[in-house]
C-alpha cells in the first residue's frame, strides 16, 4: 500500500511529538490524516468513469425528465410567482394599518404677547400685568406618533380588475407549466425513438460495411486470379470506404443524440443508458379527426393562453374605465403628541378622504382607448390561434395517415428482403451463390429493419404530437 505525502508528513511530525512526550496530540494528527485520506479516496471513486450503462425504459425516462428538467422547474417557479402576485393584488382589498412617528426640534417658537395693563389699569393692584409677558406655545422639541387605518372604498373596482388580471396571469402560468411538461415528455419520446432508430441504423451500416468488405475481398481474389479488371476492385474498395464513413457518421449522430437525451433528463452529460425497445408500449389511442377538431378549441394550450390574454385585456379595460371614479378612502387615526400647542396629548381622528384628478392632460382618455385596442388585438389573436390550432391538428392527422401507409410499405419491403436473404442463403449452401451476395442481402435486411422501425417510431411520435396538441401528456 502506497503512503501519501500528507501521511509521511504526519509521521515525521509525530516522531517529533513522541520525542517531546505529546502522545495525545500525535494520535489526533493521525486520525485527521486518516479521515482526509478516506475523503480523497471517496472523491476519486466519485470521479471514476461509468462503465456499465443504466437500463432505462421509456416511462422511466419520462418520469426522470419531469423531475429534473430545468425548463419544467422554471415553469413551476413561474406558477408560484404568479400565485404570489395574485396575493399581492388581493391584499389591496384589506385595510392598511400603519404608524408614523417623528421627533422634531423647532429653532424658534411663536409666543402669546400680553402687554402691561392688558387685564387691569390703575387701582390698588396697579397694572395687570405690570410688564409685558410672553407665553411660549408648545416646546422646542416635539414628539408625535400616530397609528392610522385606511380602508379603500371606491378603489375596490380598480382592485378587482387588478385581481382579475393577476388571475389571468396565474391561469396562463399553469397552462404553460402543463404544456412544458407535455413538451418535455414529447421531446423525451422523440429522443428515445431517435436513439433506437440510430442504433438500428448503426447496425445496418455495420452490416453494409461487412458486406462491402466481403465484396472487396471477392474482387481482390478475382483480380489476383485475372478474372476482374483493376478498376472493378478499386470500385469495390471505394464502396467499402463509403460504407465505413456512413457507419462513422451514424456513431457520431448517436453520440450527439445521447448528449441531448442526458440534457433533457437532467442527467450529467456522458451518462450511459441502455434503452429498452420493448418498453415502448402500444400506440396511443386517438379520437377521430372531427372529435379532435372540436376538442382542440377547448384543450389546446396555445388557445387557452390566448383566451387568458383576452381576459387580462378585459380586466385592463375595466381598470381604465374605473379611473373616472373618484377615490374615496375611509380614515381612522389615533395620535399621541408631546410639545404641540393647542392639542391634547392623546386624540383620535376619523373621517374620509376623496381625491379626483380634474385634469391630467388627456392620459385617462388615452388609457381607455389603449385598453380597447389591446382587447381587440387579444380577440384577433385568439381567432388566429384557434385557426392555427385547427390547421396544425389537421396537418398532424394527415401526417399520421401518411406514416401508417409508409409503415405498411416498409413492412412489405422487410418481408421481401427477408425472403430474398432466405433464398440466397439456401443457394450459398449449394455453392450457387457468392458469400458477398449473401452478405449484401443480409445488409439489405438490416436496412429494411431500420426503415420499418423508423416508420413505426415516427408514427408513434406523430400520434403523441396530436396528444400534445389536445393538451394531453404523451405517456
Amino acid at each position: 500500500m502506497k503512503t501519501s505525502n500528507s501521511t509521511r508528513s504526519v509521521n515525521c511530525v509525530c516522531n517529533a511529538l513522541r520525542f517531546a512526550g505529546c502522545a495525545s496530540l500525535c494520535l489526533l494528527l493521525h486520525s485527521t490524516a486518516l479521515v482526509a485520506q478516506q475523503t480523497a479516496n471517496v472523491s476519486t471513486d466519485a470521479r471514476a468513469p461509468q462503465t456499465q450503462p443504466i437500463h432505462l425504459t421509456l416511462s422511466a425516462a419520462v418520469q426522470l425528465a419531469l423531475q429534473h428538467n430545468h425548463h419544467i422547474a422554471l415553469a413551476q417557479l413561474a406558477v408560484r410567482d404568479s400565485e404570489e402576485q395574485k396575493k399581492i393584488a388581493q391584499s389591496h382589498f384589506y385595510p392598511n394599518l400603519s404608524n408614523q412617528s417623528s421627533v422634531l426640534h423647532i429653532t424658534e417658537l411663536e409666543g402669546v404677547v400680553i402687554p402691561p395693563g392688558a387685564f387691569a389699569h390703575g387701582g390698588t393692584a396697579g397694572l395687570v400685568p405690570p410688564q409685558t409677558v410672553i407665553i411660549d406655545q408648545g416646546a422646542a422639541t416635539t414628539y408625535t406618533s400616530g397609528t392610522g387605518l385606511t380602508q379603500p372604498i371606491t378603489q375596490a373596482f380598480k382592485i378587482r380588475a387588478g385581481v382579475e388580471a393577476a388571475n389571468a396571469d396565474l391561469s396562463s402560468a399553469k397552462i404553460q407549466s402543463s404544456d412544458a411538461e407535455n413538451a418535455i415528455s414529447l421531446q423525451v419520446h422523440q429522443l428515445y425513438y431517435n436513439i433506437l432508430i440510430e442504433q438500428q441504423r448503426g447496425e445496418a451500416a455495420q452490416a453494409a460495411v461487412d458486406a462491402a468488405a466481403q465484396v472487396e475481398q471477392d474482387n481482390s481474389r478475382g483480380l489476383a486470379e485475372g478474372r476482374l479488371l483493376e478498376d472493378a476492385e478499386l470500385l469495390s474498395r471505394t464502396d467499402l470506404l463509403d460504407k465505413q464513413q456512413s457507419a462513422l457518421v451514424s456513431r457520431l449522430a448517436l453520440d450527439d443524440l445521447m448528449l441531448q437525451f442526458d440534457d433533457a433528463l437532467g442527467s450529467p452529460l456522458g451518462t450511459k443508458y441502455a434503452l429498452d425497445s420493448d418498453s415502448l408500449g402500444d400506440p396511443p389511442a386517438l379520437p377521430t379527426r372531427s372529435d379532435a377538431t372540436t376538442q382542440v378549441l377547448n384543450t389546446n394550450p396555445k388557445v387557452l393562453m390566448a383566451r387568458q390574454t383576452v381576459e387580462k385585456a378585459k380586466a385592463g379595460l375595466a381598470a381604465a374605465r374605473d379611473e373616472y371614479i373618484p377615490n374615496v378612502t375611509g380614515i381612522a387615526r389615533y395620535s399621541y403628541q408631546d410639545g404641540l400647542p393647542f392639542f391634547a396629548r392623546n386624540f383620535g381622528t376619523f373621517g374620509a378622504m376623496v381625491t379626483y384628478d380634474l385634469f391630467n392632460g388627456g392620459a385617462r382618455e388615452a388609457s381607455l382607448k389603449d385598453a380597447r385596442i389591446k382587447l381587440s388585438m387579444a380577440e384577433t389573436d385568439l381567432e388566429q390561434t384557434e385557426d392555427d390550432a385547427k390547421l396544425e391538428l389537421s396537418s398532424a392527422y394527415d401526417k399520421v395517415e401518411q406514416l401508417e401507409q409508409l409503415r405498411s410499405v416498409t413492412k412489405l419491403a422487410l418481408d421481401a428482403r427477408e425472403e430474398t436473404l432466405r433464398i440466397k442463403t439456401s443457394r450459398e449452401k449449394a455453392t450457387a451463390e457468392l458469400a458477398s451476395t449473401v452478405a449484401s442481402a443480409r445488409a439489405a435486411v438490416a436496412a429494411a429493419h431500420m426503415n420499418e422501425l423508423n416508420a413505426q417510431l415516427n408514427l408513434y411520435l406523430a400520434q403523441n404530437n396530436i396528444l400534445r396538441l389536445l393538451g394531453k401528456r404523451p405517456d
